[in-house]
């Protein structure tokens, strides 16, 4: 019984369960009172907000089954623009009104376990009405489980699948069942938003890791009624919040508040009834994007008759753009953006026909129709341009703009796609770049948003690559080229498998393609390698460790690997790998990026950043010394993570054989902003061959000469020449990762532009300017543009989109107005060159303008309803110039007159206002705008800043104070010209309330910069009046001749001389001593007097300088730290006074700086001006008001004075400069200014002299009295001069030398470098052989520059070549090569070898350096252009043979008929010079002899010399560049072998591979072993009576194998290094009688 009773009383507790899944009973309509509130804005109250409100009454019924129908009663929406909560919503009648029918049409819904599934509609619904009930419905979706009361799950909803959290209590006295969920919105599964323009940025992760820009969160409340069969909700309130700022929300963010509230009224039996209509399946609850997405935030449109609005849109922008831009062009041209995405292509195809014959409304509406953003803007391009309505200008600019602000989706791809194969398009370079570029950048949008591509666009490089096979040589590669670029844009993971089969490594194709196609290859894996990281890093990789492939290309493999965010088990693998690399420009720039990583700031990088710290730690001991001649990589970047914002730029130069300009150069700038980051700009440039191309000669094909060089090569075993580097330089530009535009630049391309600049073409079309010119012409130009669209919208809970969007659009214009009018008036068929004999006339009117309008939004925007705060940016800017101007070439006049421009005054303005923003198409007249900021500050914003910020301070006063704006006016007056610059500076920001940078730009700044004319007398005009000759003396308005006072106290100083003269020892404390004599004197002290000013105070000695210097036999190639901390000037020049006390007496010339001075002060007296320049302002009384610019030369004296004085009568302020020649090796220089040129001047001393025994030259200035803005300015030009001396490494030593002089003191120290020293008062700064980028014309470098005569173009070509050529020389019986690597050259007796030759197959050199047995000497020979040159000794006496001709030295110097090739006579030696073919020096004399190659020659070298490539660690390459230890061995690999023993050269040597003596035992197995390193041996028949050790690679094989010795030992020098051993080689031989 018991046990019954227990199973009853189960069954009953489980009947009574309840359900808490929320359901609404057939046959009952449940009532609701819905209320909905969307409100933005900051979150202090007494601020402005925008917002919307609707309320209703929500009936549901169920229909049947699953399905229930909602119906609203007594919609209404209001709108709210105000200050909150002060002011109140306002009903927006008209608009629910026109939505009355959508709005109470009832709509249907599935209902299934809490769980909203399908929403059906009839089809007159709108998306943005039924987004609304979507709101509505999303408070009924509740996944409820009866199992848990706390649980997490990813939960459907209006803005997408979202994480959600709920918790479920329940009330059993008051039988209610509490529920809440919470909704993370950052942290979805699906979450639903649109981006618009944000295509080319990438999410930053690390970025938002340490802040966010945007976060939203929803939470729910329910009170549920149980009931038997579920549960009735009684009460819902949802409330969402949206935070957002530019730069990090935790420094104050504006935000997105919306709430819901769901109230029960009760139940009615009467049934919804859904209208007689289908109803339509609408989607689910998740919300769907409509009509919002063609609505531009800015601005809301009430579009009627679209095309009838374009046309009145298109004449306001044509009518009010012409003399200037108008200040809301901007937002108009917004505007008829706007309303041509409305149109549809009909409507389009309708204005063209309209407008296409008036240039004007053409212009706009072709700057417009690319920023439609649809595949309408190509689809109208492919249509104008096949129908021949477009010129190439405007279908480079439709295009170019359309493939860039298309929006990614497969019809605009399909149309873009049909483009690259439309002939027209193919025929033009450009247009044909711009659609292939395009076509990969639209695959990569798309394809970034819709990662299943369809298989078509995966499948994008066989597009691209399919023409390739039909083309050969030059044309092939480059299409190869331009393919890889489309693929690069792309940048899809599926075309990585065809890109790395163009590898070295990974496809036999890539074998024969040239470097630059392997390069473009790597650099198109660049966007891949952002999807697919890992993909690229393990081939890159391998590529990097192939030691055998080009640097350049390993360079460019590492970029690529960095880019990849490499961890740090690879980055420990590149360091070791360093440790082990033989090339220097690879290790120089792996090493330099991650030196330069360390100091990274951005979060995105800052893995990789520790990871290098590790690496260089490890590598620094090692490169740290590489200097900048090799490859670099630099790195730098600022972030601030309270802000997320950044900005990054990295570059890269490719110096493969560290020449002076770099082989390639590669620069990016990256930016940082909310989360995201951009690769903004990025150009690429190479420059191979283009330095070789500038200076070579070009010497002709010659077969001969060719056939000869090759036939000496050939003698060199397995000899390979290095690739030829074609002249050539190509630039690309990439925006947003996006490559846009490249150019190749090769010998074709030059000599077409050469052509076409000498032809008729160019000068029948310069012929058409000039006579458009003349004649006159007006010219009106607006070019607009849309800078920047960028939109992110998504749902809120209520239904209704929110949008963040930044958008900016410019127009600039150009007004331009000439006429010009000849006198004596031109013949119809006259020569330019009369127009120099003619006075011509011009008439200029000038006005460029511009007005640029940034808007950002946030907040509600749909076609119907606006309500968001909107920040609006404006700039206008107009600078008219009325100019008329007059040559006269024969008189030599030249003037120009400035005219006032009348009606304009604002010159520029800007404007930043915050506005809440509230407004519906039903009734745009009643849209309110309410200013951010309030006026005045409202009562309760103290208490809710105390209660919002813990950190604002509560008291009123204080805040009433900073709210106050911030208004100043500064006032500029140039009272000669008489301008008046006014600037008004306004600022009302919400600072007061949270100091941070978001609140600080919210309110209202303004800019105003105003130019009128001062007040004072009226100026017509600006007149700048230019005369040269003999007739500038008329135009002289202010004489400035030597006052009485003047002239008083001169006497008084001749009296003074006079009696001085006639009294000895007397001493004259006012007159100054000559340049001439107080040189002499090096002991006096200095005097702080006027007399300090002479040449003479700037010659003493400080009392730090004063101690004597050691004298010194002869002179290094740099000075000492002592000598150069004294640098004693030793002048090398006698002033033309000093010859004879006569001539001075007579009046000559030859009077020092200070007798001439004071002869004639002024030199108006004494000669005519050669030049006068008059800047004046007529005034309308005629009285002189500007400046006058007189220059005077007195050739007697060679002296020139320069005079710079104030027309105005009673001002006597001038500016005297004088400058004279005192002899051809000094000049002296005075600069006087102030009153009449007495209160301050300045004295400067430029002579040459010499240093020890080398020239020099000394600059002194020296003055008095310096004004005292003059003298802070200098302290702070000291102090950056300081900090930037002691960065650049310059010894500084703080020392007393002598008062109020500076002097700088310049030295030789070699042909290419100098020594300085710079001494200020209280400062020495010095520095020794600092490089110069030239060869100074002393010395050698002089001589050998008068072989140019005066072709200064050759001289200055040849010191720069000279100043950076690689030289290779024998120093005590040591070789240094190019690269200053040292060994001992055993040299084998008689036979030749390759010191250094041009190892391209050009062939351009050859220098062959042999011993001499018999004679016991070295001789050299030089294979150049059609000559071969000997250079041996004769009785110690150097002797040249030209083509077997000896040339006596009498007849030096001599020079080739033909080449750029000169040979002189110089010391006890012989020199010759070829640098434009290649070869800058070959001397040779009794001792030694040196080779110097050019700088463009470096890395195509080869021989004994080595390849000049900076490359020490790879420095012994013999013949078929396999790389050798041993320095003997390498200096014989380039030995030129005798044919024979009866050779007459006495040569009995080959090089051949020799077997190993011994037997070895090679992994468990017996070998023999044969060199693959050639040995020298004697020739059959001979043998050797002096040999050398060597060691040498060897190749082993099994010991049984046979081997073919004319195959097997051709190919053993293209086998491995198996064990490396010593052998014999043999250095000279002696042949018997028998020998053949």
């Amino acid at each position: 019984m018991r046990l019954l009773v227990l199973a009853l009383t189960v069954a009953l507790a489980a009947g009574y369960q309840v359900s808490f899944v929320p359901e609404f009973a057939t046959g009952k309509t449940y009532k609701y009172k819905y209320e909905a509130l969307l409100l933005g804005g900051l979150p202090e109250e007494g601020l402005a907000r925008a917002g919307v409100k609707i309320h209703s009454e929500v009936l549901i019924s169920a229909a049947a089954g699953d399905i229930f129908v909602l119906k609203l009663e007594s919609p209404e929406i209001l709108e709210y623009s105000g200050i909150w909560p002060k002011d109140a919503f306002i009903p927006a009648t008209k608009l629910t009104s026109a939505l009355a029918a959508q709005l109470l049409t009832p709509i249907k819904f599935e209902y299934a376990n809490g769980v909203v599934g399908k929403v059906f509609a009839p089809a007159g619904i709108s998306a943005t009405v039924l987004n609304i009930y979507r709101g509505i419905l999303n408070i009924f979706q509740l996944n409820i489980k009866k199992t848990q009361n706390v649980y997490e799950l990813q939960e459907a909803g209006v803005q997408g699948v979202c994480k959600t959290q709920y918790v479920i209590s329940e009330d059993a006295k008051a039988e209610r069942i509490l529920l809440t969920k919470t909704k993370d919105l950052s942290q979805c599964q699906e979450r639903i938003v649109k981006d618009i323009g944000l295509a080319y940025t990438e999410t930053c992760v690390e970025c938002e890791a340490r802040g966010k820009s945007l976060k939203g969160t929803a939470a729910f409340s329910y009170v549920m009624k149980p009931s038997d069969t579920g549960v009735l909700i009684l009460e819902a309130t949802a409330t969402e919040l949206i935070q957002f700022s530019p730069l990090n929300i935790l420094n104050g963010a504006a935000q997105m508040e919306a709430k819901q509230t769901l109230t029960l009224m009760g139940m009615e039996k009467i049934p919804v009834e859904p209208i007689k209509a289908e109803y339509l399946p609408s989607g689910s609850l998740q919300y769907e994007f409509g009509s919002e997405l063609l609505q531009i935030p800015i601005q809301l449109l009430r579009i009627t008759n679209v095309e009838t609005q374009i046309v009145e849109t298109l004449n306001h922008l044509v009518a009010n753009n012409v003399a200037k831009v108008h200040e809301d062009a901007p937002l108009k041209f917004i505007e008829l953006i706007q309303l041509l995405r409305v149109a549809t292509c009909e409507n389009i195809e309708a204005l063209w026909t309209q407008f296409k014959e008036r240039p004007d409304h053409r212009h706009w509406l072709l700057n417009a129709v690319p920023a439609i953003g649809s595949h309408t803007a190509l689809k109208f391009f492919k249509e104008k341009f096949l129908a021949g309505d477009l010129t190439i200008v405007e279908a480079i600019q439709v295009l170019l703009s359309s493939m860039h602000m298309v929006t990614a989706d497969l019809e605009a791809i399909k149309i873009a796609q049909g483009l690259t194969k439309v002939d027209k398009i193919l025929e033009n370079r450009v247009l044909a770049e711009i659609a292939l570029l395009g076509y990969g950048t639209l695959v990569s949008k798309y394809c970034t948003e819709n990662p299943t591509c369809p298989a078509e666009l995966v499948r994008i490089h066989l597009i691209c690559l399919w023409s390739v096979h039909d083309l050969a040589g030059q044309e092939k590669f480059e299409k190869l080229s331009f393919d890889l670029k489309v693929l690069g844009n792309a940048g899809h993971p599926a075309s990585l498998k065809p890109i790395m089969k163009l590898l070295p490594g990974f496809g036999s194709a890539a074998a024969h393609l040239p470097l630059r196609v392997h390069i473009d290859a790597l650099l198109a894996l660049r966007n891949i390698a952002k999807k697919e990281p890992k993909m690229i890093q393990d081939m890159a990789v391998q590529l990097f460790m192939d030691k055998a492939l080009h640097p350049e290309l390993r360079i460019t493999a590492a970029i690529l690997l960095f880019e990849t965010k490499l961890p740090m088990g690879l980055v420990t693998t590149l360091a070791d790998a360093l440790l082990k690399e033989s090339n220097l420009q690879v290790a120089s720039v792996v090493y330099s990026y991650m030196k330069a990583m360390t100091k990274n700031t951005a979060p995105d990088l800052a893995s990789i950043a520790a990871s290098c710290n590790v690496a260089v730690k490890i590598l620094s001991p090692k490169f740290e010394r590489l200097g900048y001649r090799f490859s670099k990589a630099l790195y730098i970047d600022a972030y601030t993570s309270p802000w997320m914002m950044g900005a990054a730029a990295s570059a890269f130069y490719v110096n493969d054989a560290a020449t002076v300009l770099p082989r390639a150069a590669l620069a990016k700038a990256r930016a940082y902003l909310a989360g995201a980051y951009a690769d903004v700009l990025e150009l690429g440039v190479r420059t191979e061959g283009l330095q070789e191309a500038l200076l070579k000669h070009q010497v002709p094909e010659n077969a001969d000469r060719i056939t000869k060089m090759k036939q000496v090569m050939k003698a060199l075993s397995e000899w390979r020449a290095h690739p030829s580097s074609q002249p050539l330089a190509s630039v690309y530009v990439k925006f947003f990762g996006q490559e846009i535009a490249f150019a190749n630049i090769n010998k074709e391309i030059v000599e077409r532009i050469t052509e076409l600049a000498r032809g008729p073409a160019i000068h029948t079309y310069g012929r058409k300017v000039l006579d458009g010119l003349l004649s006159g012409f007006a010219l009106h130009y607006a070019k607009p543009m849309l800078v920047a669209e960028v939109r992110r919208i998504l749902p809120t809970t209520v239904g209704l989109p929110m949008e963040l969007s930044l958008y900016t659009a410019g127009v600039a214009a150009a007004s331009v107005e000439f006429q010009a009018e000849v006198t004596p008036p031109l013949p119809e068929n006259f020569h330019a060159a009369q127009l120099l004999k003619s006075d011509i006339s011009m008439r200029a009117a000038i006005a460029p303008s511009v007005s640029l309008h940034t808007y950002a939004v946030m907040g509600v925007n749909t076609a119907l309803i606006q309500a968001a705060l909107l920040s609006r940016a404006e700039v206008h800017a107009i600078i008219p110039a009325k100019i008329e101007a007059r040559i006269d070439i024969i008189k030599g006049n030249f003037k120009l007159q400035l005219l006032p421009v009348q009606g304009i005054d604002k010159v520029a303005s800007a404007l930043v206002e915050t506005f809440a923003v509230a407004r519906n198409v039903e009734d745009l007249a009643a849209a309110k705008f309410t200013p951010m900021i309030p006026a005045e500050v409202p009562a309760q914003l103290a208490g809710s800043m105390s209660e919002s910020f813990e950190s604002i301070p509560t008291v009123l006063p204080s805040q009433l104070k900073l709210l106050k704006a911030f208004k100043k006016k500064m006032c500029a007056v140039i009272e000669t010209f008489g301008i008046k610059a006014c600037t008004e500076i306004e600022s009302h920001n919400a600072a007061f309330i949270r100091h941070c940078p978001l609140y600080s730009m919210i309110g209202k700044h303004a800019v105003v910069v105003e130019v009128s004319q001062a007040a004072g007398p009226v100026i017509e005009k600006i007149e700048i009046d230019i005369q040269v000759g003999d007739e500038a003396a008329e135009k002289i308005i202010k004489v400035i001749n030597m006052s009485e006072e003047e002239e008083i106290l001169e006497d008084k100083n001749v009296l003074m001389k006079l009696k001085k003269i006639l009294v000895p020892g007397l001493k004259n404390t006012t007159a100054r001593s000559s340049s001439s004599s107080s040189s002499q004197s090096g002991n006096s002290p200095s005097s702080s007097s006027r007399s300090s000013l002479s040449s003479s105070a700037s010659s003493k000695s400080s009392c730090s300088s004063s101690s004597s210097l050691k004298s010194k036999n002869a002179r290094s190639s740099s000075l000492s730290k002592q000598e150069l901390y004294e640098m004693k000037f030793t002048k090398k020049h006698i002033h033309q006074h000093a010859f004879s006390t006569a001539r001075a007496n007579s009046g000559s010339s030859g009077y020092s700086f200070e007798a001439i001075y004071k002869k004639a002060k002024y030199l108006a007296k004494e000669v005519s001006p050669i030049v006068t320049i008059l800047v004046r302002a007529v005034r309308a009384d005629k009285k002189p008001q500007g400046y006058q610019f007189t220059a005077y030369f007195d050739r007697a004296t060679a002296r020139l004075q320069i005079i710079l004085a104030n027309l105005a009568e009673n001002d006597h302020y001038r500016i005297c400069a004088d400058a004279m020649m005192l002899s051809k090796h000094k000049l002296m220089a005075k600069i006087a200014w102030g009153i009449e040129c007495k209160q301050y001047e300045t004295e400067t001393t430029a002579e040459t002299g010499v240093v020890g025994k080398e020239p020099a030259f000394r600059v002194k200035l020296t003055w008095d009295k310096l004004p005292k803005s003059m003298k802070r300015y200098a302290k702070k030009l000291s102090k950056y001069t300081f900090h930037i001396a002691k960065a650049a490494g310059v010894n500084l030593e703080k020392v007393k030398n002598i008062r109020n002089q500076i002097k700088l003191s310049v030295a030789v120290a070699s042909d290419t470098s100098v020594d300085v020293v710079l001494k200020t008062p209280k400062r020495t700064m010095y520095k020794l052989a600092i490089a110069l980028p030239i060869s100074l014309p002393f010395g050698d470098t002089a001589a050998e520059l008068e072989f140019y005569q005066s072709n200064w173009a050759d001289k200055i070509s040849y010191m720069i070549t000279k100043a950076h050529s690689a030289e290779c020389a024998m120093v005590n019986g040591t070789l240094v090569t190019f690269n200053n690597r040292k060994y001992k050259n055993e040299m084998p007796q008689s036979c030749y070898q390759v010191l250094a030759q041009d190892c391209t197959p050009e062939l351009k050199f050859i220098v062959l350096l042999k011993w001499d047995h018999t004679q016991e000497q070295n001789q050299i020979n030089v294979k150049i252009a059609n000559i071969d040159v000997d250079m041996y000794l004769r009785d110690s006496v150097v002797m040249v043979k030209i083509n077997g001709v000896e040339i006596p030295t009498h007849n030096m110097p001599y020079q080739h008929p033909e080449g750029k090739i000169q040979i002189i006579q110089r010391d006890q030696g012989i020199a010759l010079h070829a640098p434009s073919h290649g070869l800058q020096e070959v001397y040779f004399d009794l001792n030694t002899w040196r080779v110097k190659v050019v700088d463009w020659m470096r890395g195509q070298t080869c021989g004994l010399c080595g390849k000049a490539d900076g490359e020490i660690r790879q420095e012994y390459r013999i013949p078929n560049q396999r790389l050798t230890k041993n320095a003997i061995s390498y200096a014989h690999s380039w030995v030129m072998p005798g044919k024979s023993c009866r050779d007459s050269s006495e040569c009995y040597m080959k090089l051949e591979s020799v077997k190993l003596e011994k037997q070895v035992v090679l992994y468990g197995e017996e070998s023999k072993c044969y060199s693959v390193e050639p040995v020298l041996r004697c020739l059959p028949g001979c043998m050797p009576i002096r040999t050398t050790t060597v060691t040498i690679g060897y190749h082993c094989l099994p010991i049984d194998t046979t081997l073919n010795r004319s195959e097997g030992m051709s190919s053993i020098f293209e086998k491995s290094i198996d064990l490396r051993e010593t052998a014999e080689a043999h250095l000279a031989c002696r042949c018997t009688a028998q020998c053949v």
